[in-house]
């Protein structure tokens, strides 16, 4: 990665896990990377790792060359509105919010400043993380390079036209959530039946890690695979049935609609 400084506006789990990517990867060296964050606690860890801990969202980015909004959409006019004096063209701006686009930022700054909008997941957190992102139309190939390496460095990441950023939040940005419920319910009948809750979530565990690989390696299609493990007359035959007469696949893509209508409705 370039000498360019990197900074953090938010020092939560997600700006927390991009910042550990790049420092065990040694991508760039802590004295580089500077973050501003409301909490003192979560500022003494970084400080911790040698990073450069800042008093304002303002010093921020008079100090950085390419800054990351860690913050909750909710929290995005605030800080916009706070840091707009110290922004211009020559800053590069990297969105992590859901539903927030670059025309959002940009008007709240009141500059076309270069940008990265990104949609990363909490998996991040252990470099297992899937990313989509888009870049502004006036950002340099080596700075859009720096921030895709910024996520590569955690796991997998994928570029797409911004159109599709709200509706992708959906697919790798809220999904883990859908998995962790799909994975309680398994583990609670197995509590249900008599099987020790510990024993049931590895089981559960070891099962999704075997599924996403088959998915990844097998180059069968999902409903092949679905096939494969249903046994004419068979007990995967008989749980399908309950999941399909449920109408299970169609609330899932009901449910991710209603995802990316409210990444709509924050963006607003």
């Amino acid at each position: 990665m370039s000498e360019k400084r990197i900074g953090f506006i938010g020092a939560g789990n997600m700006a927390s896990a991009i910042i550990n990517g790049v420092l065990k990867n040694k991508a760039k060296p802590a004295e580089k990377i500077s973050v501003f964050d409301l909490d003192k606690q979560k500022l003494d860890v970084m400080k911790e790792k040698g990073i450069d801990v800042l008093t304002s969202g303002k010093e921020l980015v008079q100090k950085s060359d390419i800054i990351v909004l860690a913050v909750k959409p909710q929290n995005y006019d605030e800080v916009l509105s706070e840091i707009k004096s110290e922004s211009n063209e020559s800053k590069v701006f990297v969105t992590i919010a859901a539903g927030i686009s670059i025309e959002y930022v940009q008007n709240g700054l009141g500059t076309k400043c270069p940008m990265v909008r990104v949609m990363p997941n909490t998996p991040l957190l252990l470099g297992k993380g899937a990313t989509a992102m888009c870049r502004s139309d006036n950002i340099s190939d080596e700075d859009f390079d720096e921030v895709y390496k910024m996520f590569a460095l955690s796991g997998e990441t994928v570029i797409l036209p911004e159109s599709k950023m709200n509706p992708v939040i959906a697919v790798n940005g809220s999904s883990p959530a859908y998995v962790y419920l799909f994975a309680k319910a398994m583990v609670d009948y197995a509590v249900s039946e008599g099987i020790d809750a510990k024993t049931a979530l590895s089981l559960v565990c070891k099962t999704f890690e075997g599924s996403a690989e088959m998915l990844r390696s097998s180059g069968d299609s999902p409903e092949t695979l679905i096939q494969k493990v249903s046994s004419k007359g068979g007990t995967t035959i008989e749980a399908l049935k309950v999941l399909n007469d449920r109408n299970v696949p169609d609330a899932i893509i009901d449910a991710m609609k209603a995802c990316t209508k409210r990444a709509v409705e924050l963006g607003k």
